[in-house]
């Protein structure tokens, strides 16, 4: 006999517990949206916080750079030809003329290469005159020869003629007269020859004399380069101006090319900057830059862009807008606003460490009664120092906090305590 098992009924089945946990939240979502807790908020001192007022003003986007004044020209001295250096005019520091002696070089190697070319231009100006004179002496001799040919050939022909006649009256035998005329053919084909052998002769002869001529010319040019270069081994001021530097001891060996020295004109100043890449597509010609020395305000004009980039940064150079600051001297540091771009009307929100945690997209803005600080998005354009222009999501009047947000998380509001 078998018995059936009864089996009990559970009272919690997955779904009715999915149905149940379903059912709460939609409760939860209920009281939230009625009693408002959707918005998470966070209590913060107001003593703690920096307040800005958004303000509508005159906006003008510019950069903080540094600038060196430098010479308005700077001429840099590089030895032309290589050598040990044997005496020094002149020292660093010193206000000196144009074509000043500054020091002289000493190169044996250059003396030496003087020496053998000056042998091979004796020897190539020898061979020159030498084939000049054989193609005198064989023009002679070729004319001489052609004189002789013809002087032969007209003798031949008169000759000729006579036999001819002689023939035609019958009075010599035709065999005489054949053999007169064939002497006639003969000398007048080689004369002939002896004329074009001439010419060739001659010009072969004239060639080879261009040629050396040629030769001759060019070694001249060259010895006149490297006697150049000797006297290029006692260095002269190229410009008058103040001797900045000078690399050079007694004894030292300065290389081909090597830069030694440097002479500043001291009648003008510029001054040289670099700025960072990130900004090469705005730098322009004519921009304006401003500077405070001494109390004063002075400007400068962007008249070189230098557009080669090294270690993030391109260089640029400005002239002195008006005139130089009295006092001013080389290698002072200055400390320049440069503008990006033209003064406009724009609404504006003051700097602060907030950007750094919302990257502009968003800031906290207070309602009327300054107690209370609610998350929104913005949209900033460009910047100075000072200032950040608004583009979108911020009235002039309305006030945001700009402190930092580190410690303020993803809340959405802020509750401002005393």
């Amino acid at each position: 006999m078998s018995m059936d098992k009864v089996i009990e009924r559970k009272k919690w089945t997955p779904k009715k517990i999915g149905s149940l946990v379903g059912a709460l939240v939609i409760v939860i979502l209920l009281l939230m949206a009625i009693f408002g807790v959707n918005e998470s908020s966070l209590k913060v001192k107001a003593e703690r916080l920096t307040i800005s007022t958004v303000a509508k003003d005159r906006f003008q986007e510019f950069i903080p750079i540094t600038g060196t004044v430098t010479p308005q020209q700077t001429m840099y001295m590089d030895a032309v030809e290589g050598g040990t250096v044997e005496e020094i005019f002149l020292e660093a520091g010193t206000m000196l003329k144009k074509g000043d002696k500054i020091l002289r070089l000493e190169n044996t190697n250059l003396v030496l290469d003087i020496i053998y070319r000056e042998a091979q231009l004796f020897e190539q100006s020898n061979n020159l005159r030498n084939s000049r004179l054989l193609l005198e002496q064989n023009r002679l001799q070729l004319n001489s020869d052609l004189a002789q040919a013809e002087y032969e050939l007209k003798k031949k022909e008169n000759d000729f003629k006579r036999k001819e006649r002689l023939w035609k009256e019958q009075l010599i035998s035709e065999q005489d007269y054949d053999d007169a005329r064939a002497e006639y053919d003969f000398l007048l084909k080689k004369y002939e020859l002896t004329k074009e052998s001439l010419k060739k002769e001659l010009y072969f002869g004239e060639q080879q004399v261009e040629q050396l001529d040629k030769s001759l010319k060019r070694m001249r040019s060259n010895l006149a380069i490297v006697t150049k270069n000797q006297e290029n081994l006692t260095i002269k001021a190229p410009i008058s101006g103040y001797l900045t530097s000078l690399n050079a001891e007694v004894g030292q060996s300065i290389a081909k090319g090597e830069r030694f020295g440097q002479i500043d004109q001291l009648d003008g100043f510029k001054v040289r900057a670099r700025v960072d890449e990130h900004y090469i597509a705005r730098v322009e010609m004519e921009r304006l830059g401003e500077f405070d020395f001494n109390g004063k305000g002075y400007g400068l004009i962007v008249r070189k862009i230098f557009p080669e980039v090294k270690d993030g940064t391109f260089e640029i150079d400005f002239d002195f807008k008006d005139k130089e600051p009295d006092g001013i001297r080389r290698g002072q540091t200055l400390h320049i606003k440069l503008e990006l771009g033209d003064e406009e009307e724009a609404i504006v929100l003051p700097r602060g460490g907030f950007y750094q945690t919302t990257g502009g997209n968003w800031v906290y803005v207070l309602d009327e009664s300054g107690k209370k600080a609610t998350k929104r998005k913005i949209k900033l354009g460009t910047a100075n120092p000072s200032v950040y222009q608004v583009l979108e999501g911020l009235k002039p009047g309305e006030k945001v906090i700009t402190s930092p947000y580190d410690n303020f998380g993803d809340m959405d509001v802020l509750i401002l305590q005393d």
